[in-house]
Formats: C-alpha cells, sequence, structure tokens
C-alpha cells in the first residue's frame, strides 16, 4: 500500500502511466466523454470549470463528479464522494505531461482529507484498479487512436467467493490457465471472441485477464472478479474499434447478456458502452 499522509490529514495514492500521442491526443483520450468511454466505462463529460462528469459502472451505478479545476490539454481536477453521501470527499487530479519521443506522462491522483483510516482501503482499491484500465489506455493509443469505440460492458454480483466467481466465470469461456502471450478464442457456442493475453495478474488484480482483441475486430477485453459492498462482482468489458463496431457490438451483446444471466441469474445487469 502507498498512501502518503500528512499533518494536514491528506491521504493521497498517484499513478501514471507513459503513453505515447501529443498533449492534445492523449488530453482528448483522458477528458473527453467519448475518450474516457473509449477505455474506461461510459462517461460524459461537460468539459469546462464547474462542470460535471458522470461514469456510469453499470445500472444503478452512476458515479457523478464536478469539474474543480480546468487548464487543457495540461491539467484537471474533478471532485466527488467515496461512495455514499455521507463519505468523505476525494478530489481527483489528472494531468499530461509531454515527454520527448512523442510520448505523454498521464498522472492521476486522488486525494481526501480524514481523521483516520477508514477509507484507506477505498484509496487502496482506487490504486489497484487504474493500471489494467491505464494499460487499455495505452493498447487503445498505440493501436486505435482515432478510431470510433462501441464498447460493451457486463457486470453481475455472486454471493460466492472471489476465487469461486472467478473460476466460475474464467473456467467457462477457458480463460483459466493461461499464460502472457497465448492465443485464446472464446469456446464453442459463445460470441466470437478471440485475441492475445495481454496481460493476466502482473500489475493487476490477480482475478483478471487482459487481452488484445483481434475477432471479431480490433480492440480490448478485460474480465475480472472483486469484492465490492460484501459481494463479488464479476464485470466484462469488450472495447472494438472501427466501422464494424457498432454494428458486432449490437449483435453480439444479447448474447453475452444471455449468458450472464445463466451464469450469475441473481443480478447480472449491461451497460451500453455506445
Amino acid at each position: 500500500m502507498s498512501i502518503k499522509k500528512d499533518p494536514s490529514g491528506c491521504r493521497s495514492v498517484q499513478i501514471e502511466i507513459e503513453v505515447p500521442g501529443t498533449p492534445e491526443e492523449v488530453w482528448q483520450a483522458i477528458a473527453s466523454g467519448p475518450g474516457i468511454s473509449s477505455w474506461f466505462v461510459p462517461t460524459r463529460s461537460e468539459e469546462r470549470a464547474g462542470g460535471e462528469v458522470v461514469s456510469t459502472f453499470g445500472p444503478g451505478m452512476d458515479c457523478p463528479a464536478t469539474i474543480t479545476a480546468w487548464e487543457a490539454p495540461k491539467r484537471f481536477v474533478v471532485e466527488g464522494t467515496m461512495g455514499p453521501p455521507d463519505s468523505p470527499k476525494v478530489a481527483t487530479e489528472w494531468s499530461v505531461e509531454a515527454r520527448a519521443g512523442g510520448v505523454c506522462i498521464v498522472r492521476v491522483v486522488h486525494s481526501l482529507f480524514a481523521s483516520n483510516d477508514d477509507w484507506d482501503g477505498q484509496l487502496t482499491g482506487l490504486e489497484q484498479g487504474w493500471p489494467t484500465y491505464f494499460r487499455i489506455l495505452r493498447l487503445y493509443l498505440e493501436r486505435h487512436k482515432g478510431l470510433s469505440c462501441s464498447a460493451m460492458h457486463f457486470v453481475a454480483f455472486s454471493s460466492e467467493t472471489e476465487s469461486a466467481a472467478w473460476e466460475k466465470a474464467g473456467g467457462a469461456l477457458a480463460l483459466l490457465g493461461l499464460s502472457q502471450g497465448q492465443r485464446w478464442s472464446a469456446p464453442r457456442g459463445f460470441p466470437a471472441l478471440g485475441g492475445v493475453v495481454d496481460r493476466l495478474g502482473h500489475g493487476m488484480h490477480s482475478n483478471t485477464i487482459l487481452l488484445r482483441v483481434d475477432d471479431p475486430a480490433p480492440g480490448s477485453a478485460y474480465l475480472g472478479a472483486f469484492s465490492c459492498g460484501g459481494m463479488v462482482m464479476v464485470c466484462m468489458s469488450v472495447y472494438l474499434y472501427g466501422e464494424q463496431a457498432a454494428a458486432i457490438a449490437a449483435e453480439e451483446t444479447p448474447r453475452w447478456d444471455a449468458w450472464f444471466q445463466r451464469q450469475f441469474p441473481a443480478a447480472a445487469a449491461r451497460t451500453d458502452g455506445n
């Protein structure tokens, strides 16, 4: 855990990644609604100081925040709550720093004021969650920059343990036991989905896998199982890029929906990422 604490009570975590592109290109990817939605979750943004940003993690799981600083294409800050209405305010600062060689450093800092350690776990969770999404951001800027994205996001909740839920989801998809760089395709009976294992546990939650997808369209796919609010949340996000992506997502979303309902019938849900 790398939470920084100062005498004033401020607690913060910082995560950064190097990505290809000019500051303007990187800013578009991290600060605009369509850009953020191309590698994270469906997001809309008013893109101005005083405006609102809303990220949707599933039905009924909107996370609104207010933009408190806007300095395109270098820096912006948003402020929202950590969770329930009585939870502390969290300030999230995003910055883009140009480096030589046509790359930029994207840095995010989450800060809050607290008199005790009650919220340290949530800060740690934020710190652990960004590396995978930052890897998707990097892949997007490396391979798909400027292309339209149609994403499919699926969320289900399970009363099983993290490992049991992961074995149930990953096992059905033949994802268990794979190695980084190994070719994978969805088993027979599933919608077309295939690619190469990009990340598996390294720098990520252990019950996760990230794929560089080339079938049925170029993109990325991310599947994982995580503890959330006393239950386990099973998530799958598929980011498809290019002219055919929207039609493919429209056709395949109902099929993936049906599978999630069968695997986790208690509370499966889908978020439209278009």
